[in-house]
């Protein structure tokens, strides 16, 4: 059995038991639930950067990353930094995060949040919305055609974006369809856990152009992202490489700057 197997299998009980604690009903009566997303899609186009900055404690591949930090601090660092948008891990589990990440990072920034975590069940995008969040991560490698159309749909008629994520051909074949929003190639293996910027170089040219292109996993400085806007990307997913620092915000800012200052 993968990590991967594990988590899904995991994530399958733990979805179970909130739903017996905290049916739909109650995620729906949120105020956050009404609210009117922001479009992560529209600020990456008009980005020259295409930052999407992550908060994420630990993984199952670098254990602890940062634990020292409250996640206001990281959100307010991230929107001051002038990210396109920010990913909230909310596995508890395998990565340390939370729903109540995803509250605060709501409540103390007004950047897109991307709720980021294995999603399996529309359950979990009803709270996705109910707790701040703009869009959504669904992962090829765990779920099927009829899934992702079903998950993708349901999503967009919350209100919420949707990142579909791929690793290979074979997932990216299966996931085209008009319910996505972008979609994100990550370098990093979800069943080893290795990575490898090629798989991004590798399939940029078989996703259509209508999809915001993301690269995921991987990438720690100037000189990638600039590759690999070359390649046809728009934006980056950058976690580690800002969430080791002392001050993920003002990272984030540095490489920002950075980055514009040699486009």
């Amino acid at each position: 059995m993968t990590i991967l197997d594990k988590i899904i299998n995991d994530k399958k009980n733990e979805i179970a038991f909130r739903k017996s604690v905290f049916p739909s009903s109650y995620w729906e009566s949120s105020p956050l639930f009404e609210r009117k997303t922001i479009s992560i899609s529209n600020l990456i186009r008009k980005s020259k950067s295409g930052i999407i900055a992550e908060h994420k404690r630990r993984s199952p591949s670098k254990q602890t990353i940062n634990n020292s930090l409250t996640v206001n601090e990281v959100a307010e660092g991230y929107e001051n930094g002038g990210v396109c948008g920010m990913s909230v891990l909310t596995d508890g589990k395998y990565f340390g995060g939370s729903l109540e990440d995803l509250t605060i990072a709501r409540a103390s920034s007004n950047i897109p949040l991307l709720r980021k975590d294995f999603i399996i069940d529309t359950y979990q995008i009803i709270e996705a919305k109910a707790n701040g969040a703009d869009l959504i991560l669904l992962i090829s490698a765990v779920l099927n055609k009829k899934e992702i159309l079903k998950f993708s749909t349901f999503a967009k008629k919350l209100g919420l974006e949707v990142l579909l994520e791929v690793h290979n051909i074979e997932e990216l074949e299966k996931a085209i369809m008009p319910s996505l929003d972008l979609l994100g190639v990550n370098n990093r293996n979800l069943k080893t856990f290795e990575v490898d910027l090629d798989i991004s170089k590798s399939l940029v040219d078989k996703i259509p152009d209508e999809f915001i292109k993301v690269s995921e996993s991987g990438i720690s400085n100037v000189k990638t992202i600039q590759e690999l806007k070359t390649y046809g990307y728009q934006g980056f997913l950058i976690g580690e490489n800002f969430m080791k620092t002392d001050n993920p915000g003002a990272a984030a800012a540095n490489f920002i700057k950075q980055l514009e200052n040699e486009i």
